[in-house]
């Protein structure tokens, strides 16, 4: 087997018809040794990356089946390690395993309440998650900016804080698929980030190595997200569901808006208050819609539940009776951070470069999520490069969102960046870009805009 000839599969080839017209020809499906062939050839550097190149070039233009890429996910989960959660009833990991994995977003805090509240009502959520790159907020992050938090668990530690609390949240290993972080490095270099059969893999190779028996994903649609089109979106999930189910997960999806920031936060530290203001009933109108949304996924595909209406109530049970935040707090505590320490700073931990944006004219304003997700890496939310630092303390509170109608000399956004410098083109990105005025109203869209099973 040569990766020449697979390469050449995959990419096709034209014939000429009688009339001397090209039409392309050729079977582009590949089997799975000759996916297992090309992903295991390259994690062990046989294959140089010239030709992995040109092979996600082939996929980028020709795309793969369900099948061909839940083959090649197969192929990248085992391309390392895998967390093991079955096998261990005997100290208390009984699931059901289910997770949720987010596209995207800005102001996307929802995994954090999310995770106490599923668990609260008999979830194992094994939560394996990223960080922030680009104008993209990062869970790891968010979790750091609580003071001693180590997201740098052991697969035993993983499994202990699950049977303790149940969950636990970590960030992806150096030994867990590997391929997909050599592959995903040289997509991002070579134009082939945008292709869904290969965003699938790259998403589900991670999932599924945590352990996972079910996955709900919330994928992001608008200016804020990766997809930022509705049909793109769609494809996507139904893209997640299905090549999941073909590996014998259960799995759903919602198709979720991403073109204004969610929730009233952006930033490290200020999400994790957001998130405590959640766990006490008191969140964002639009963040406890949305956590609840996921959270009733999540049970009815653990069968904690038989209707959306009775997962929804124990949901909201979880929340009210303080179980959901007593396990936030203790999961705190058994992943290194003060739970006392970290109640205390709710409200005053701010950092002291500090702006304000007003209005500088009467309507209806609307806040652009892509946007106001690149003024904050200025700030030091986010990251360009996967080794930039970034500052728990930076970050925006929201006092006025989409659709608000606001006066001149309104506050509209508190600023708190890393250091003075900062400050002015933040500011500048907000108000020439991010931020504009209307007469009218602009129309505000569902937040949960298709489910897809």
């Amino acid at each position: 087997m040569r990766a020449t000839d697979i390469i050449m599969k995959k990419r096709g080839f034209f014939l000429r018809d009688e009339n001397g017209n090209k039409i392309f020809s050729g079977n582009t499906t590949l089997s799975k040794e000759e996916i297992k062939f090309m992903i295991d050839g390259y994690t062990e550097g046989k294959i140089p990356d010239y030709q992995m190149s040109s092979f996600l070039m082939a996929i980028y233009f020709n795309g793969m089946t369900f099948e061909e890429t839940g083959v090649l996910t197969e192929c990248m989960l085992h391309s390392g390690e895998t967390i093991k959660l079955h096998g261990f009833e005997n100290i208390g990991l009984i699931g059901p395993f289910i997770d949720k994995h987010s596209t995207g977003g800005v102001g996307d805090k929802i995994s954090l309440p999310l995770a106490p509240i599923v668990s609260a009502c008999g979830i194992q959520d094994p939560m394996m998650s990223g960080r922030a790159l680009g104008h993209t907020g990062g869970t790891l992050d968010k979790l750091e900016s609580i003071e001693g938090y180590n997201v740098n668990l052991t697969e035993e530690e993983f499994r202990q804080g699950i049977k303790k609390n149940g969950f636990a949240m970590m960030g992806q290993t150096p030994l867990i698929a590997p391929a997909d972080k050599k592959m995903y490095a040289l997509r991002d270099v070579t134009a082939t980030v945008e292709s869904i059969p290969l965003i699938t893999s790259s998403i589900l190779s991670k999932k599924v190595a945590e352990g996972a028996d079910g996955l709900v994903f919330d994928v992001k649609c608008g200016s804020g997200a990766f997809m930022k089109s509705f049909d793109d979106a769609k494809e996507l999930a139904e893209f997640l569901v299905k090549t999941a189910q073909s590996m014998g997960k259960k799995a759903t999806a919602l198709i979720t808006r991403m073109d204004t920031p969610l929730g009233k936060t952006v930033g490290n530290f200020l999400e994790i208050e957001e998130t405590i203001e959640c766990l006490q009933g008191k969140g964002p109108e639009d963040v406890m819609e949305l956590t609840y949304a996921l959270a009733t996924e999540m049970l009815l595909l653990g069968n904690k539940a038989k209707t959306k209406e009775e997962a929804l109530a124990l949901c909201k049970e979880a929340v009210s009776s303080g179980k959901a935040l007593d396990l936030f707090l203790k999961n705190v505590k058994e992943q290194g951070g003060n739970p006392d320490t970290l109640l205390s700073q709710i409200g005053k931990r701010r950092s002291s470069f500090h702006a304000q944006i007003l209005a500088e004219q009467d309507g209806y304003i609307t806040l652009d999520a892509f946007k106001t997700g690149i003024a904050g890496v200025y700030l030091g939310v986010g990251r360009n490069k996967s080794d930039e630092k970034v500052y728990a303390d930076a970050g925006f509170i929201v006092h006025k969102k989409t659709g608000d109608y606001v006066k001149k000399g309104d506050l509209i956004l508190d600023v708190y960046g890393k250091n003075k410098e900062c400050l002015e083109p933040t500011c500048n990105i907000i108000k020439t870009e991010a931020l504009t005025y209307s007469n009218t109203k602009p129309e505000l869209k569902p937040l949960i805009l298709m489910e897809v099973k």
